[in-house]
């Protein structure tokens, strides 16, 4: 299009000037907003607003975004001066629905609670959202589909959200765990807080490990819930880890008379069964809730383990009954699970963010030859490839890997607090055992019978009261009373 308008062009030309205002010139700012993401009941003080940052910090000429956050009040007449901030894992996972719900965390008794929403998620402005890619995966996902064309399928979706994220003047290279971290710094400095504690889990644990390294100097804890260490190449290990929780788990119920008397030789007679029907798949008929047509799926033994690992802390008792429900014959948590596959695809939230983080600090770590031999490893879910994405999609996305020192362990004597859930295949207990070599002034609490991300168990906040109790004393083992009464689980037999 012609500009014919010489004060549109002069205008457009001081648009120019003022938002690349340069890195040296740019300072973050912090403004509060009376329109909120979520409804937050009357009875919760706090402050709502957002942080605007630069989106590439090693870009001089760098647009400026927003995250929202909130701040909001401790229940005490006299909290303590440090507040918590926190964010949750993804990559590519809202942090701003946990705002609705703060009478229920515990640690606003004590202190102040700041949410933040990670660059590039939901609710920041920009959001890198991508349909395109939800939409390719349940099409991938409907019956009938010709699997040989999945690759070419989500490589033209990736493409197409890149292409229409990127047309917008997004860049890319600037959605990454530094630049979250400096975002959480920065949010820090602005608000003038002096000593901060950080509640991370799963993904955002590498958020903390990135501020212990650069930003030491005000973080006075840590709380990392399902930790995942710098240093681990998550996809050379996924489909290892996966296997290993299943074990345990049925290991645990041969360990359990009454549990190894109702399903004898349990984990043999599953895992045999995988091996079976990954060689002649498990034919399901399901009634396509839409048209009422019957839809035919047909299930590998990878397909087949995901139902069960799928599976949150409060259905972990309830396992070994439906694996042997499975294997007499009862599809019902099957046909209940595959269901799903019929919704409307979501918005792709948080999916560009994934992208992003994924191409550029875990792929690049990764071994072609690891990621190839994990495939093919593990007879009873052959074909179930480690990767969360593939090199052709990475390579569509096109961001720039990050610095080695991004896939080396972090070392820190500031208090931290590991927490892991014994059955997490996601960020398995080793991981977090082999972080406190590292890490002089950790602890380390692991949840028998649970799984991933143990504070956000709803039905027992056993992990929460840890967390807290922690934030209080962090040069102190954490024994909440309710630790002393947990138990290993009982399974259900009928």
């Amino acid at each position: 299009m012609i500009i014919k308008s010489w004060s549109i062009l002069f205008f457009l030309l001081i648009s120019v000037v003022c938002t690349g205002q340069g890195i040296q010139d740019f300072k973050p700012k912090f403004k509060t907003s009376k329109k909120t993401t979520h409804k937050i009941p009357k009875v919760q003080a706090y402050t709502f607003g957002y942080l605007e940052v630069l989106e590439n910090r090693n870009n001089p000429s760098s647009k400026t975004i927003q995250i929202p956050i909130y701040i909001f009040k401790s229940r005490s007449d006299h909290p303590k001066p440090d507040p918590i901030i926190y964010t949750v894992g993804g990559p590519g996972s809202t942090t701003m629905p946990s705002a609705q719900y703060m009478k229920y965390y515990k640690y606003l008794d004590d202190r102040d609670f700041i949410l933040v929403e990670q660059r590039g998620n939901y609710y920041a402005s920009p959001s890198l959202n991508c349909p395109e890619w939800s939409q390719a995966l349940k099409t991938i996902n409907l019956p009938g589909f010709d699997a040989k064309k999945s690759g070419s399928l989500l490589t033209k979706a990736a493409k197409s959200c890149r292409d229409r994220l990127t047309r917008k003047g997004i860049d890319l290279n600037g959605y990454n765990t530094n630049e979250i971290a400096a975002d959480i710094n920065d949010l820090v400095t602005v608000l003038g807080i002096k000593q901060y504690n950080l509640l991370t889990m799963s993904y955002s644990t590498k958020i903390a490990q990135v501020l212990m390294r650069d930003y030491a100097q005000r973080i006075r804890s840590v709380v990392m819930d399902s930790p995942l260490p710098l240093e681990v190449n998550y996809d050379e290990e996924s489909v290892q880890n996966l296997i290993e929780s299943v074990d345990r788990l049925l290991s645990d119920c041969e360990a359990d008379k009454q549990c190894n008397s109702a399903f004898p030789n349990l984990k043999n007679r599953f895992y045999t069964y995988l091996k079976e029907k990954t060689k002649d798949p498990l034919e399901v008929h399901i009634e396509n809730p839409k048209n009422g047509k019957t839809e035919i799926f047909y299930l590998a033994g990878k397909d087949l383990i995901t139902v069960f690992t799928s599976a949150s802390t409060a259905d972990v008792i309830s396992i070994p009954l439906e694996m042997d429900k499975l294997l007499k014959g009862d599809l019902t948590l099957v046909k209940e699970q595959l269901i799903y596959v019929f919704q409307e695809p979501g918005n792709g939230a948080g999916v560009g963010m994934r992208l992003s983080v994924w191409c550029s600090e875990e792929h690049p770590f990764n071994s072609r030859e690891i990621i190839k031999a994990e495939t093919s490893k593990y007879p009873q879910v052959e074909g179930l490839s480690p990767a969360v994405f593939d090199d052709e999609i990475c390579n569509i996305w096109s961001v720039k890997k990050v610095s080695d020192i991004e896939n080396r362990p972090v070392k820190s004597d500031i208090p931290v607090l590991l927490i892991s859930g014994e059955y997490d295949n996601e960020t398995p207990v080793k991981w977090a055992k082999a972080m406190m070599t590292n890490l002089t002034n950790s602890y380390h609490i692991i949840f028998r019978g649970w799984k991933h991300t143990p504070t956000t168990n709803w039905g027992n906040q056993c992990a929460m009261q840890a967390a807290n109790d922690f934030f209080n004393h962090p040069f102190e083992q954490p024994k909440p009373d309710c630790f002393e009464h947990l138990k290993n689980p009982e399974f259900k037999t009928e």
